[in-house]
């Protein structure tokens, strides 16, 4: 290591910046530079500018002109951005302490790393690859979805072959929940190569907004692409089952799979559901829900939950989230898939007006802490801490 900045080769095969896990990453190299990382940045190519001390280069886009990941299909864009930044880690290798890398982009990379000696985290956003497609499958098939090919979480044995090689690969993997770490050892990996960082909230989008009570219903928010995982199905049986369909709100803020849709219909066709479609308001309307929804089967961490922590919204949400949502502290949990409990928590939530209230201040408090910039801090010290202090 390096005696002056931690020098990260920070490796994302995707569109940094961009929606979703793209979102993640870029946050995560701001939150670097802003600790005092010097951070190298290899992407595919960028939806949103990083300062200019932070040097990127981009493997799968010149200019304004990119290569289609659609035409690719991404597991194929994913490939050829990581042998793209193999090739490059020789020559960058006196500039480097430490190596960042993203799923299914970094096989080659990790490999190129470990022969000059390189230390390597992969991220895990997600539970192991295995045990999400095998939740997926079950749960799918209990619904009577069929997933077509490429869907999210759609078994594909190309990816798991990928992602497991990587698994093998890294020196340590970089959990962001207790959850994601359990699933791990739970398919035999070793504790020793499972670290824990977390994620954050932008304070600046996200915050508590005046509201006006009277005669306003009690509104739950469910927000967010809508696949099996994500346990929309549970939300809507839960919520059609209890007092609040005759007298609440439910959004439904976010894309649904097309198959997934399909099923839902008639949950989704209730008076008290509104499916508002992809929004841009999304802060706007957290601050606005007295509850958000995240009844995950299985989650990498939750990014909503945190969210609406930070806008006054309390999550009732699943085990599979972050634990960071702390039964009757800031949230309430249920069992992943515990219908009647996530129905009797979203009618505790609509009758206990001040247990509504403490909980929202709780969750206030709690996001002041959990913020991009904390989550760099944090991911700066994983990278540097003695191996012993890592482990989960």
């Amino acid at each position: 290591m390096s005696d002056t900045a931690l020098r990260v080769l920070y490796s994302f095969p995707q569109r940094l910046g961009a929606g979703r896990v793209c979102y993640t990453a870029w946050q995560q190299v701001l939150g670097l530079h802003d600790a005092g990382a010097q951070v190298t940045v290899l992407t595919g190519s960028v939806a949103r500018p990083l300062p200019p001390s932070v040097e990127v280069r981009t493997t799968l886009s010149r200019g304004k002109v990119r290569l289609p990941y659609r035409l690719l299909g991404m597991t194929r864009a994913c490939e050829l951005h990581d042998r793209l930044v193999a090739r490059q880690l020789p020559r960058l290798a006196e500039q480097v302490d430490v190596v960042h890398v993203w799923p299914r982009g970094a096989r080659h990379t990790l490999a190129a790393a470990r022969a000059l000696g390189i230390p390597t985290f992969l991220e895990r956003p997600n539970a192991h690859t295995r045990f999400a497609y095998e939740t997926v499958a079950e749960e799918s098939e209990r619904l009577g979805i069929v997933l077509p090919k490429g869907s999210e979480h759609a078994y594909d044995a190309d990816v798991l072959r990928i992602e497991e090689a990587e698994f093998a690969l890294a020196d340590w993997l970089l959990c962001p929940s207790d959850f994601v770490a359990q699933t791990f050892l739970d398919q035999g990996t070793l504790p020793a190569k499972l670290v824990r960082h977390t994620y954050g909230v932008d304070l600046d989008r996200f915050g508590p907004r005046p509201r006006e009570r009277t005669g306003r219903p009690f509104t739950a928010l469910f927000a967010g692409y809508a696949a099996v995982r994500k346990g929309l199905h549970l939300a809507l049986d839960a919520w059609l089952d209890s007092p609040l369909a005759e007298e609440g709100v439910l959004l439904v803020a976010g894309g649904i799979m097309p198959e997934y849709a399909a099923v839902l219909r008639d949950g989704l066709a209730h008076p008290s559901v509104h499916v508002l479609g992809h929004r841009d308001d999304l802060p706007a309307l957290m601050a606005d829900a007295d509850v958000t929804l995240l009844p995950s089967l299985e989650e990498g961490f939750g990014l909503v939950c945190i969210e609406a922590m930070a806008s006054g919204s309390v999550p009732v949400v699943s085990d599979a989230c972050t634990e960071l949502c702390r039964h009757e502290e800031n949230a309430l949990v249920h069992r992943a898939g515990d219908v009647p409990q996530l129905r009797d928590h979203l009618t505790r939530m609509a009758r206990d007006r001040p247990m509504l209230e403490r909980l929202r201040g709780n969750a206030l408090r709690t996001a002041q802490d959990v913020t991009w910039a904390a989550a760099g801090r944090r991911l700066l010290e994983v990278y540097t801490e003695p191996s012993a202090a890592r482990r989960v």
